[in-house]
């Protein structure tokens, strides 16, 4: 017997993130609807309401007939405006899942953002154990995590399943944050600065890849798919708590690279591999060699975890003995890291989009030796000082989170969303980058430089 399909109501859907989660929605015929303070498309039926207010949710949640909401909806980061954005963010989630229970909804997925873990210092591999910082670094984040934190807790209550997604470094077609930076940088000239050593490896994600994973959450939402520890004594050891088979099945299978920009990555194994220096070719050297040269063939490489293993035997025993005996293998209640998988080092970015830009507008940029400052520098910049202005003869645009954000490790471990949501990301970084200079070109490149060569 077929499942009935969802009935979507995207969030913030005219926004950068929760438009392409509607393309795609569209692309694979589904029946979607928006809520959002400003209709920007017009290809499907449009709600306007004020979120935290939860009647007008609960109203356009009654009209359209969604069984499943996907929430986008918040101000950018980098706003001065804390009262915004716990208006929007807590004020305005904690009504959309209030709105939800009462409509009957059954399915709520909330985008949150990977920086709810980031307190200023490094983000070395991160998986979903990383505990919230004590201090919030600043009122987007700090608001973002009060929201997830609703969103889970919500999970359940009234039949309706929870799930947060936290992407990293978003960027692609439509984005109107982190191109727009960029682009001011290049046309004041200022892209020789450079503020730290850039050694820092920092997570970018592809819109289409974050939007993906939202759908793939969204049809994998529902009740819990394994049994509940039953937590009948007040201490149980983690060596007494086993996995099931359902679980060592999630757990035990070797995942492939993640080779979007990188490429395929070839392992020799006894039963392919290129040929060596040899006297006499094995009998079955042929086979070995076509084995090698075909990118599907199994790499056949054990999993083997240790217990800092987010994924390990002793750590899912650790999550259950820690959530009311519930698997992190599950869907509902659960946070994901989402990113394409593929750090890189944190001036790399900027520069190939500046590099992209030069073909736009041949002649602007001449070449500059980098000026390197320190982060200490960048910090003392970001406090008032004046003489970085007057270096550059530019208005200095550092403030405290940029440089913490420039300067610091911050890549994340997607081995969960993988495994439990089935996320692959479809577009690399280099893909990705020429997919939104493309884009920026057909909505951006008639405007007039500043500074003409």
């Amino acid at each position: 017997m077929a499942t009935a399909r969802d009935n979507y109501l995207v969030i913030g859907g005219s926004g950068f993130v929760g438009r392409h989660i509607v393309q795609q929605l569209l692309a694979r015929g589904d029946t979607v609807s928006v809520l959002d303070i400003v209709q920007r498309y017009h290809d499907t039926p449009f709600y306007s309401a004020d979120i935290s207010e939860q009647q007008e949710v609960a109203a356009a949640l009654q009209k359209s007939g969604a069984t499943c909401v996907i929430h986008t909806a918040s101000p950018h980061a980098g706003l001065n405006d804390a009262a915004l954005y716990f208006k929007v963010n807590v004020d305005g989630t904690k009504a959309i899942i209030a709105a939800c229970v009462q409509q009957g909804v059954t399915k709520l997925v909330f985008t949150s953002s990977a920086g709810v873990i980031f307190d200023g210092g490094d983000i070395i591999n991160a998986d979903e154990r990383t505990p919230l910082p004590e201090t919030p670094l600043d009122a987007y984040n700090e608001s973002k995590a009060k929201a997830e934190e609703a969103v889970l807790q919500a999970n359940g209550i009234g039949g309706l399943w929870t799930v947060a997604l936290r992407p990293a470094g978003i960027f692609g077609p439509g984005d109107r944050q982190v191109m727009s930076g960029l682009f001011q940088v290049y046309d004041r000239g200022q892209t020789h600065f450079q503020i730290g050593d850039n050694t820092n490896l920092f997570d970018w994600t592809y819109v289409g890849n974050v939007a993906k994973a939202h759908l793939l959450a969204a049809d994998k939402l529902g009740p819990p798919k394994f049994p509940r520890l039953e937590l009948t004594e007040d201490h149980i050891p983690v060596t007494d708590i086993e996995l099931t088979a359902e679980e060592e099945k999630f757990t035990n299978y070797t995942l492939p690279y993640v080779s979007k920009t990188a490429h395929a990555l070839r392992i020799p194994t006894s039963e392919a591999r290129p040929l060596g220096p040899c006297v006499e070719p094995p009998v079955n050297a042929r086979e070995l060699e076509q084995a090698y040269a075909e990118p599907e063939h199994p790499q056949n490489r054990p999993v083997i975890r240790t217990r800092f293993d987010a994924l390990a035997e002793s750590s899912i025993a650790r999550h259950k003995l820690t959530h009311d005996g519930a698997s992190p293998l599950d869907v509902c209640g659960q946070v994901f890291f989402i990113t394409n998988g593929e750090p890189v080092y944190f001036w790399d970015f900027p520069r190939a989009v500046w590099k992209r830009l030069d073909k736009l507008f041949p002649g602007k940029r001449t070449e500059r030796s980098v000026w390197k400052l320190s982060q200490t520098i960048g910090l003392t910049a970001a406090t008032g000082s004046e003489w970085v202005g007057w270096m550059t003869g530019k208005e200095p645009t550092f403030t405290r989170f940029k440089v913490s954000y420039s300067c610091a490790v911050r890549w994340h471990n997607i081995e969960k969303a993988r495994r439990v949501l089935g996320y692959e990301p479809d577009v690399g970084i280099e893909e990705g980058l020429d997919r939104l200079l493309e884009w920026w070109a057909s909505e951006h490149g008639h405007l007039v430089l500043s500074e003409k060569k």
